[in-house]
């Protein structure tokens, strides 16, 4: 090995020294407990400051800062949840209130139609009836018109037969006496 100016060996050699020449790992070792035990407790004891002083109560500020929150959020849904419902209701009921109306509306437009139709069917059935009553007055002037000619198309068709029979012209009243002894 290369020896340094100053005594020191330079080398990739284990440095050892009587520590560990024992063969004992230094923190089993029993001379080292009780120093061991006091860095232990005082460690200890800042560590346990330190959380319980500054550490927990950032951590409590913050759960129950998110706690609060959530309460919040979920007191806001439950209102807007009991918003929704009240809001649902007055639509329902205001649906419920356009149904009726809207039926009403149509029960009256089918009154109104239905009295339309009524009065339309009574005005056309005087008409009709107006007609009627003129036509059977028509039918009835005209029975009676031909009815009169009646009697004179038998007179004149009596005394043509007569005529063409005989070959001389027939008494008229002969053949009207005739006739209206038929009728009666």
């Amino acid at each position: 090995m290369a020896h340094d100016v100053e005594g020191h060996k330079a080398g990739t050699e284990v440095p050892g020294g009587p520590a560990h020449e024992g063969g004992v790992f230094p923190p089993f070792d029993p001379n080292n407990f009780a120093a061991e035990l006091i860095w232990l407790t005082i460690t200890f004891g800042a560590i346990y400051l330190l959380m319980s002083r500054i550490a927990l109560p950032r951590v409590a500020k913050i759960i129950a800062t998110r706690k609060d929150k959530i309460d919040s959020d979920l007191a806001a849904a439950a209102k807007a949840q009991d918003d929704a419902a009240a809001a649902a209701a007055a639509h329902e009921k205001t649906l419920d209130a356009a149904k009726a109306k809207a039926q009403a509306m149509g029960q009256a437009a089918h009154a109104d139609v239905k009295a339309q139709a009524d009065a339309r069917r009574a005005a056309l059935e005087g008409e009709l009836n107006a007609k009627l009553a003129a036509a059977e007055a028509q039918i009835a002037t005209t029975k009676t018109a031909a009815m009169g000619n009646v009697d004179s198309i038998a007179n004149e068709t009596a005394q043509a037969i007569l005529q063409h029979i005989t070959g001389k012209p027939a008494d008229v009243s002969a053949v009207a006496a005739a006739i209206a002894a038929l009728k009666s």
